[in-house]
């Protein structure tokens, strides 16, 4: 269920938006002023963060100014019809969209959505630079390798070929290939650089299979196996 923070000091429209949220499957954390709403925004407890500008004790463009940098948590907006001003503050200050009172539920559930929708596009593209395969995790971005949840130490060249090969898991890399793309050179006769750093991943990965299919290249198995041939 996703966590929805309202930060909206008429108790009233607070209300009425909570029960109204609640019935669409949301769970929402009411907040009725400026400081209690930071307090809990920072808390980075909640998937959707709406925040109302005119708040008691600190209003809602101070908040976003005091917050930003601190959380991710996507903001929708709550401002007074024809605020021109407020809205473009409010976007400067980092909120992702912004609806003018009075609004409709449908308008509101429309937004909502979106930006859900927004933040989970995003959540897979990061999570896409993460290769997995059996118990390691490749960050593409930092290079850096785990077992389970054990660092493992790799070299430049050992990284790539790691790589190489877990971009396709349980295919077979032709050494051509893997030359070319992990060591950046062409294969030639008597080269056996690329067999050095096979024998030390197999070493540091003793229980991922690095399979060698003869006469041709190297296969990386999903499965976390003893026997590494």
């Amino acid at each position: 269920m996703k966590r929805i923070l309202l930060i909206e000091d008429d108790y009233e429209i607070s209300a009425l938006l909570s029960e109204y949220l609640h019935a669409q499957g949301y769970e929402v954390t009411q907040c009725y002023d400026g400081l209690s709403g930071e307090a809990e925004a920072l808390k980075k407890h909640h998937d959707l963060i709406i925040l109302d500008i005119m708040l008691p004790h600190k209003d809602g463009l101070a908040l976003m100014r005091d917050i930003q940098g601190h959380i991710s948590t996507p903001v929708l907006m709550l401002t007074a019809k024809g605020e021109t001003f407020d809205k473009v503050l409010g976007l400067e200050l980092g909120a992702d969209d912004y609806l003018a009172k009075p609004f409709d539920t449908r308008e509101l559930m429309a937004r909502i959505k979106a930006l859900l929708r927004r933040v989970e596009n995003n959540q897979r593209l990061d999570a896409s630079r993460v290769l997995k395969c059996g118990k390691i995790r490749l960050d593409e971005d930092s290079r850096a390798v785990f077992f389970g949840d054990t660092p493992i130490e790799l070299t430049g060249k050992e990284f790539n070929i790691l790589h190489a090969l877990m971009q396709s898991p349980n295919k077979v890399i032709p050494k051509a290939v893997l030359y070319e793309q992990a060591l950046g050179r062409k294969l030639s006769l008597y080269d056996r650089a690329l067999d050095m750093h096979i024998s030390n991943l197999r070493k540091k990965f003793p229980a991922q299979g690095i399979k060698t299919i003869r006469g041709v290249g190297y296969l990386l198995s999903r499965k976390d196996e003893s026997d590494v041939i």
